[in-house]
């Protein structure tokens, strides 16, 4: 765990152990939270985790339902959690729960444990997933790392050269690489991230198969009650740093396509990555105008009354692979550690 990670770690049990994720409810705590998961199996055991931000264990989903539920708080579906911040029925504390990319471990994994706390769920999909040929590129990286002995390219005329031996190295090569494409231009980070899984053998499509959900599986999938099939756009590009060409028929097409594919309407979408960088205002506009009625970003926060003019540009609540305990999931619950994230500011939607 590095110093970022310690420093919420700390911060989350100082929270839980003097009780203010109780007492102090009313200064940050909002309407509700819409907390977000990607991958969901068990733990991995090599000690090389670079995406373990994105992974929770099945163990952890369970403990973390039970929690909500003890706390008070209302499992709901987006529909739900849009009626309660739109309209007047705002007296308990409302939790939704949204999976982006269409994993395979969300049906393996989460399903058996979501149906036993029978929680409603969304799915965010990304159709080129769906397809098994878009690119999961941060996972494609943590495996190249993995199997090349050295890591070596040049980005922005910079030689990054890097040895492998151990899951320290491959951690600090992992991060050296990634924050420094992270900047680049889209087309630049994906195709050196390609050029990485090449040289260690990889194949990209076949990876996405293995670990993506296919249209014959969502099809059978989507039959699950409880479960709202949502958009994650075509081919999980950010946006923002597209032109509207490219940004609207992602969104717009990947909404068509699954309501196509799986026979089911699509009124809720996630942008993919998120931040600020990834969704803007423009973003905002296009899955509004396309009819969408809530749109999720990555921005942490709770929801609140305000909220109801900006349905899409919703905030959300990582469930976290490195904080997988119930005072991270109490302090987060409160609101106090988003309310410290945004500078005391409720609402972060330009």
């Amino acid at each position: 765990m590095n110093l970022r990670h310690f420093a919420f770690a700390s911060a989350f049990k100082a929270i839980s152990v003097t009780h203010a994720h109780r007492w102090a409810r009313g200064l940050a705590q909002g309407l509700g939270a819409i907390l977000m998961l990607h991958s969901v199996r068990p733990r991995q055991g090599d000690g090389f985790a670079p995406n373990q931000a994105l992974e929770i264990t099945p163990e952890w989903l369970d403990e973390a339902l039970a929690l909500v539920r003890s706390e008070g708080y209302d499992l709901v579906d987006m529909d739900e959690m849009a009626a309660r911040i739109a309209g007047p029925r705002r007296d308990r504390f409302a939790v939704a729960l949204t999976f982006d990319d269409g994993f395979r471990d969300n049906r393996d994994h989460a399903l058996p444990v979501l149906r036993r706390h029978r929680a409603p769920w969304t799915m965010h999909v990304t159709t080129g997933f769906a397809d098994g040929h878009a690119a999961l590129w941060w996972v494609e990286l943590e495996e190249a790392i993995r199997a090349l002995p050295r890591v070596t390219l040049t980005v922005a005329g910079r030689i990054i050269d890097h040895e492998t031996r151990d899951a320290e190295t491959r951690q600090a090569a992992f991060d050296e690489v990634y924050w420094s494409l992270r900047g680049r231009p889209e087309a630049e980070l994906r195709n050196a991230i390609a050029a990485l899984g090449a040289t260690a053998g990889l194949d990209s499509a076949r990876l996405t198969r293995a670990l993506c959900l296919d249209w014959d599986e969502l099809r059978a999938l989507a039959a699950e009650p409880g479960l709202t099939i949502g958009a994650h756009t075509k081919t999980h590009v950010m946006l923002a740093r597209h032109p509207v060409h490219v940004a609207q028929p992602e969104i717009v097409e990947a909404r068509d396509r699954i309501a196509f594919e799986l026979g089911v309407p699509v009124h809720h979408m996630a942008y993919p990555v998120g931040d600020a960088t990834s969704a803007g205002p423009r973003e905002f506009a296009i899955a509004r105008d396309a009819g969408f009625r809530t749109a999720v970003t990555t921005r942490p926060g709770h929801v609140f009354a305000g909220h109801a003019s900006h349905l899409h540009a919703l905030p959300r609540v990582s469930l976290n692979g490195y904080h997988q305990n119930a005072d991270a999931l109490k302090a987060l619950l409160s609101g106090l550690p988003m309310m410290g994230l945004n500078w005391g500011r409720r609402l972060q939607v330009t």
